[in-house]
């Protein structure tokens, strides 16, 4: 499960005020839900998209700190895809970049650039 913070002085319940509404809209219907640390999350069992088998996503609360977003991608493997199914692919790269911009404020290279910064600064962390 990935977590994702929001830009400074944002946050994701302002960001999108409605979340379910948010999810069944970028992936389908949800199914179920997943707990995590404590909150619960959308799980998506059969995504509009092929290549997505599974997803998890929502709102992962903290005690006196910001929210963030939970997230979780399982997607099957490409040698088991049609081929008419591999060209959801790019489709699905852009669902999943357009929700995470949406939810975070944060395109793909800033979330990699945060990504990296919280691993340098984790002194836990065995690079």
């Amino acid at each position: 499960m990935k977590e994702y913070k929001m830009r400074r002085g944002e946050y994701l319940e302002e960001r999108i005020p409605d979340m379910e509404a948010s999810v069944k809209e970028y992936f389908g219907p949800i199914t179920d839900t997943q707990e995590f640390k404590g909150s619960d999350l959308y799980v998506v069992g059969e995504p509009d998209n092929p290549v997505f088998e599974k997803i998890v996503v929502g709102a992962v609360e903290y005690s006196g700190k910001k929210d963030k977003l939970g997230v979780e991608f399982h997607e099957r493997d490409p040698t088991e895809l049609e081929p008419d199914e591999l060209e959801a692919a790019a489709d699905a790269v852009d669902a999943k970049n357009d929700f995470l911009l949406e939810a975070t404020g944060r395109d793909a290279k800033a979330r990699r650039d945060s990504l990296k910064r919280s691993v340098e600064d984790d002194p836990d962390h065995d690079l």
